[in-house]
């Protein structure tokens, strides 16, 4: 891909000039001087000044004829973070509108977070939560973005790779939803050349030797078209061009649907362009009466267009030599849609901003809806970008209901999801589906064109069993929701008595402990409104029972812990005059344990160590193993690296822990968790180990070719009961099939 030519200020300028009245031209002036005197002295990684890249993504957004306050913003919308000027700058200089454009645009850079993920996905909340208010801080933002990727160069290759991948992640299906598809299949072509780069140069490469076949190919299918639209007699203007096929489109199909760049015929489309609807369907039949459509390739957008406002007719015919082309056919409006989508709503017409299309079709801006519910029904950040991914920019699936409104959901999603996508309460009073006139099992998984009918009823409601049916995040929260609603007082009363079987069995005195007062501390620690809230939570398994537990405890504890560091220090004071001779005696009688609460049968002072091997820790049966000077190596009996000792009995001592149900004391320990790679299994399995112990020391994992993802963790337990409990919470994950510990 060969490198832009760079914009100068004067090509912004006179882009401006030629839909801007001089009113406007002269604020869009103001910006461009504003950050010059700002950016001031300021150098780019590559070397150049860093004036030109607002000045780029001031040009692409001019490009697309956007309102004055739109492209100013481009000019300006560094300055807030990297240099002196202030957001009430801004405002008093350029307007509120200006200001609150560049304010969404801006990183969270100021507040610290645990972690560059956390940090990330705070910050695309807040630009996507910014969208939904106002839908130029996306398109500033996607100006942002692409001349970034265009000027990757200068970056080191490792994170060339992470903003691409978070280019073809987040900001190229934004374009997508937004329906502007000039900036869509740039990103995912420059994303795409620094993933992949050899395959990216292999098709690139492709692409160039075979070009010549391929423009005479289609410079003889675009004849016949013309000749076939030419015996219509349409009145008005008639565009038919070759459109050649992205790279990256090319590099999914060949790696999606397994096939060689040979097999690939469709690289090259011809699209026809006319001034109405009834021409469109007029040229389509022209096509079909000299080329054979093939079966199942028509696409009628025009009569149900895609959620981001795309409109278009899809056909792909046995054009010449018996070779499959694509044929795209759509009226010039339509066309200024389908490249620049929202951007060409919320264009510059006729000199005045009020000629801005703020009231947009609401499905045009779907994506804006489903952001704000998204966000409302989100536990946190984590959760919030989770969802956005898997339900909002996920490959997408059309029904239709009996009334014939088109239901747009991921792929994958059920007739639950559908229900759920209608009304809340559609969705919770379901009892079964018909899909095409036929009933269907409520696991069935819609296709592209199904009629899907919900069968309700007013005495039905969700069960727990729906949550392995719906695989949208929408439909699983408001399938909690009814629960967290309808067992509230049953979910309180059983939060409440499970903390407080913790509290008892950690040893103290649940009536003394949970009481309404420190219920309600605790609550407000742990972010929740009421005591009830945080019984609730626990109750229907938001948190865990230990975690809350040691919440309660966590003061007194924290006071025996000094208590005790108090008397030991008197004791040593006194010369431990205060212990009975009797003590003395017993105490000289038992057998003293190492430092690792190991007992050493028959021997006293004996230097222990617990093997990294396997790991164990207090409850865990164990054998001895005497080393060659350091001391003895204390194994799990079922550890492989001391089978064979223990069958010849060489070496083999007998030790056994001097606390079995475990103390205050933490032995790290190794657990393997595998599941299904789905959005959000990394975070569901820290949040589960974090609910249950504070030592999460390393973590980290990969994916197989089958999509199976493998997460190793070392955690801190003091025994094998709480090493069970978190096992088992992992366990309950919807994705997770298998947990166990490791053996090295």
């Amino acid at each position: 891909m060969s490198k832009m030519k760079n914009l100068t200020h004067e090509d912004v300028r006179n882009i401006c000039a030629s839909y801007m009245n001089d009113e406007h031209v002269q604020l869009v002036e103001k910006a461009y001087q504003f950050a010059m005197i700002c950016h001031n002295g300021q150098k780019r990684k590559s070397g150049e000044l860093y004036i030109v890249h607002p000045i780029q993504v001031a040009g692409i957004l001019a490009k697309l004829h956007m309102d004055p306050e739109t492209v100013c913003a481009g000019y300006m919308h560094d300055v807030v973070e990297d240099t002196g000027a202030t957001l009430d700058d801004i405002e008093v200089l350029f307007g509120r509108t200006i200001a609150l454009i560049i304010d969404g645009d801006t990183k969270i850079s100021k507040i610290h977070y645990k972690s560059n993920r956390e940090q990330m996905a705070e910050t695309h909340r807040k630009l996507l939560l910014a969208m939904s208010q106002d839908i130029r801080v996306m398109i500033v933002k996607l100006a942002d973005r692409l001349h970034n990727m265009r000027t990757l160069d200068s970056l080191r290759e490792e994170k060339q790779k992470r903003i691409s991948r978070e280019t073809l992640e987040i900001y190229a299906p934004i374009a997508d939803r937004l329906g502007i598809s000039t900036m869509k299949w740039e990103l995912e072509d420059l994303s795409l050349r620094y993933i992949d780069p050899e395959q990216y140069y292999t098709i690139v490469h492709l692409m160039h030797s075979r070009r010549e076949q391929r423009v005479d190919y289609i410079d003889h299918a675009i004849e016949v078209v013309q000749k076939a639209v030419d015996e219509l007699n349409l009145q008005g203007n008639v565009e038919i061009y070759g459109r050649p096929k992205h790279i990256y489109s090319i590099y999914r199909k060949m790696v999606n649907k397994h096939k060689q760049f040979s097999e690939i015929y469709d690289l090259l489309a011809i699209r026809v362009v006319v001034d109405t609807v009834p021409d469109c369907y007029a040229v389509l039949g022209a096509i079909h009466t000299n080329w054979k459509p093939m079966p199942g390739r028509f696409k009628d957008y025009i009569a149900m267009p895609k959620v981001n406002g795309y409109q278009s007719l899809h056909t792909t015919v046995i054009g010449p030599g018996g070779q499959p082309l694509e044929i795209q056919i759509r009226t010039h409006e339509m066309h200024e849609v389908a490249e620049f989508g929202v951007a060409a709503h919320w264009a510059y017409k006729e000199g005045k901003t009020d000629g801005i299309k703020q009231n947009l079709d609401s499905q045009k801006l779907n994506i804006v809806k489903e952001i704000i519910e998204m966000r409302n029904e989100s536990q946190d950040t984590d959760d919030f970008m989770s969802g956005v991914q898997s339900d909002i920019f996920a490959d997408k699936v059309y029904a239709f209901t009996p009334k014939g409104d088109v239901i747009e959901m991921p792929y994958g999603a059920g007739p639950l999801d559908m229900a759920y996508q209608i009304h809340t309460e559609v969705g919770n009073k379901t009892t079964g589906a018909k899909v095409n006139g036929r009933i269907v099992p409520l696991d069935y998984e819609i296709k592209n064109g199904d009629i899907v009918d919900i069968i309700t009823s007013n005495s039905s409601h969700p069960s727990h069993d729906w949550l392995d049916l719906v695989s949208t995040r929408r439909a699983k929260n408001k399938i909690r929701q009814y629960f967290r609603m309808h067992d509230r007082q049953k979910n309180i009363e059983d939060g409440r008595h499970l903390i407080e079987q913790q509290v008892r069995e950690a040893g103290f005195d649940p009536s003394k402990i949970v009481t309404d007062e420190l219920a309600t501390r605790v609550a407000e620690r742990m972010h929740y409104n009421t005591a009830d809230e945080l019984f609730a939570a626990v109750g229907f398994g938001d948190i865990s029972p230990m975690g809350a537990r040691n919440r309660f405890t966590e003061d007194i504890r924290r006071e025996e812990k000094k208590r005790a560091a108090e008397a030991k220090a008197q004791a040593i004071l006194e010369n431990n005059e205060t212990l009975e001779p009797a003590e003395e005696e017993k105490k000289k009688k038992l057998p003293k344990s190492s430092g690792d609460g190991i007992i050493v049968e028959g021997v006293d002072n004996l230097l222990t160590r617990i093997s990294q091997c396997c790991k164990p820790v207090p409850g865990d049966k164990i054998l001895g193993y005497i080393t060659m000077g350091r001391g003895v190596s204390v194994h799990r009996e079922d550890c492989p690296n001391i089978k064979h000792a223990e069958q010849t009995g060489q070496r083999i001592v007998t030790v056994y822990w001097e606390n079995p149900a475990g103390d205050q004391t933490t032995y790290d320990t190794d657990i393997m968790v595998v599941g299904d790679n789905q959005s959000g299994l990394v975070n569901e399995v820290l949040r589960a180990i974090n609910n249950n112990t504070r030592y999460l020391n390393s973590i980290n994992g990969k994916v197989d070719s089958n999509n199976v993802a493998t997460i190793n963790a070392t955690v801190g337990v003091r025994s094998t009961k709480q090493l069970e409990i978190i096992m088992n919470s992992l366990r309950n994950l919807a994705n997770v099939y298998e947990v166990r510990r490791v053996i090295r």
